[in-house]
């Protein structure tokens, strides 16, 4: 019997598989079955806690079976597993993942802090074709590659049921995240975004690092610098200090414990 935990970090959810000794082994199309939200579990992504060298270890993909490099609010729930469920004693400790190692803040109870490591801009124009609109943004890179853009209004982006049009269309050949910004009156930053092999998505943690840094620089502000972003799930804070490495912080909730042999 293959049993999981599902949970979620800002309603970006996810199904997540204890095997420290990496016994079990998950193919796309088995991961795609999970995370099906009509036929499976349903998640935005799919974690395997595996140990490697005797360090924890993010193995990650997306819903659509890929494999991604990183992902900000799946691995504060990996951390509140690994605490929960007495894997791991609370406070600061690492996690390895495909963009290198994370170091954690993980209290017993209340908010996780990851540091993500540098979020840096990429040379290069980039645009954004949805709804009949063009937007221009930044090209923005967290371990993952995003492209940022703003507008006035969020309403007149519409639909996000399919990908929009990213120029030049060679700039992101494995794909990209896509974030629409607006600037509240309040300071505060509304996001939504659209994740590479998932779709829009309620939260996206490297995505709200993309666009604290794109939001520094199109307001023209010096780092250090906070933000409180606010994507469709909840609230995130993130902190980019003067060596551009930001601090992802906000809730991770696990919500129940299910068995997976039907989707295998």
């Amino acid at each position: 019997m293959v049993s999981a935990t599902y949970g979620h970090g800002t309603h970006n959810d996810f199904v997540v598989v204890f095997d420290p000794e990496n016994k079990i082994s998950f193919s796309p199309e088995q991961i795609r079955k999970i995370c099906d939200r009509k036929f499976g579990v349903g998640s935005d992504g799919f974690i395997k806690i595996i140990k490697v060298d005797g360090a924890w270890f993010m193995d990650y993909s997306n819903s659509d079976g890929s494999v991604a490099e990183m992902c900000g609010n799946g691995i504060r729930v990996m951390a509140r597993y690994l605490v929960d469920r007495g894997h791991q004693v609370s406070g600061i400790y690492a996690i390895n993942t495909r963009d290198g190692r994370k170091f954690l803040s993980v209290p017993e109870t209340g908010d996780i802090s990851v540091n993500m490591g540098k979020v840096t801009q990429v040379s290069g124009e980039v645009s954004v074709v949805q709804n009949s609109k063009t937007y221009f943004g930044f090209n923005i890179d967290v371990g993952n590659p995003h492209a940022v853009v703003f507008t006035d209004d969020m309403d007149l982006v519409g639909e996000l049921k399919n990908p929009p049009i990213v120029l030049p269309d060679d700039i992101y050949p494995e794909g990209v995240n896509i974030e629409f910004v607006e600037f509240l009156s309040n300071g505060e930053l509304k996001m939504r975004v659209l994740e590479r092999g998932v779709g829009e998505t309620q939260s996206c943690g490297t995505g709200t690092c993309a666009v604290a840094l794109a939001a520094t620089i199109k307001s023209n502000k010096a780092l250090p610098i906070k933000w409180v972003i606010n994507p469709p799930g909840g609230r995130l804070i993130v902190e980019i200090d003067g060596h551009s490495n930001a601090t992802l912080s906000g809730p991770a909730v696990l919500v129940k414990d299910v068995e997976l042999d039907q989707y295998l």
